[in-house]
């Protein structure tokens, strides 16, 4: 592993029990510049695991707790009226951060989602034809329960198509959760967490990231998988060239991870499920057979690996 991301890979770890693979494609998303989702059944650490990563970097964090009757300038700002001079003047919402933890997103109503659309893609908000930058860097961690669960208003497509991966924590194992107990008995280790890092150490990472090797014929299968989802039979809906992108920068930034200075074919497949399974839509028949993912794995045992 990279001795630069190591730090927060073992920070992590110290809340975060046996999950490492999570934990490492988690960090790859904050260093392809991207935006997560995590989805799993209630009490499985989806929030722990987002504030873990917030409090291992030394920068502002926001955090935003989705209800019904939460309003999108409750999470990008608003322009308040001030007497004295006689102006606006615009109070930044907790979106205005470096990391930031929107709690069980599919809360709250689908107007609310899209208030976070413009800042998740375009690094920007616009509030009374105003345009506000965003901080650097700047990551949005969404945590999500299955929409079965009563109370739940369901991603729309255009939402899901901005996180750049989609994760599902899992259950711990026996042994994990006896020592989850056994941590927690007296306090929980989140609260004594400490930055191992800061928001500047992590931009110079990400321009590493965006510098490691892509060769052409790295590109091609990349793109060959991403058009087998348009032509899939059980697919109603393929990967635009946005998950493209985003399967290329992943790829790059595992590579980074596990200190390589290329991006090989194994860094792809091992991408491939939680980049691009939230991004297509199954026919309505193929939605009672199989899951998503287990189209996407069908799709990556059919294209040919380059050599």
């Amino acid at each position: 592993m990279n001795e630069l991301i190591k730090p927060i890979f073992k920070n992590i770890s110290k809340v975060i029990l046996g999950k490492n693979d999570t934990i490492i494609m988690a960090c790859a998303v904050l260093l392809a510049r991207g935006n997560l989702l995590l989805e799993d059944a209630p009490g499985l650490g989806k929030t722990i695991l987002a504030r873990a990563l917030a409090q291992s970097i030394e920068g502002r964090f926001g955090r935003v707790q989705c209800t019904p009757d939460l309003l999108p300038s409750d999470i990008t700002g608003v322009s308040i009226y001030n007497e004295q001079d006689r102006k606006f003047k615009f109070r930044p919402g907790p979106v205005f951060a470096n990391i930031v933890l929107v709690d069980e997103i599919n809360r709250t109503t689908p107007r609310t989602q899209s208030s976070l659309l413009e800042a998740m893609e375009e690094r920007q908000v616009s509030v009374d034809n105003k345009t506000y930058k965003m901080y650097e860097p700047f990551m949005v961690i969404a945590t999500q329960n299955p929409v079965e669960y009563h109370g739940t208003y369901p991603l729309p497509e255009a939402q899901l198509d901005r996180f750049l991966m989609r994760l599902s924590i899992g259950y711990p194992d026996l042994n994990q959760e006896m020592s989850i107990m056994q941590m927690q008995k007296e306090q929980h280790p989140i609260d004594t967490l400490e930055a191992v890092v800061n928001a500047k150490d992590i931009i110079k990472m990400q321009q590493q990231v965006a510098s490691i090797l892509v060769d052409e014929k790295v590109l091609r299968y990349i793109t060959l998988i991403i058009r087998e989802t348009r032509v899939h039979n059980d697919v109603m809906l393929g990967v635009s060239p946005r998950g493209s992108l985003a399967l290329m920068r992943v790829s790059q930034a595992l590579a980074f991870i596990e200190d390589e200075e290329q991006v090989t074919p194994n860094f792809v497949k091992r991408a491939s499920g939680a980049v691009l399974a939230h991004r297509i839509l199954l026919k309505p028949q193929a939605r009672a057979e199989k899951t998503s993912l287990q189209v996407i794995e069908e799709i990556i045992s059919r294209v040919a690996v380059p050599t």
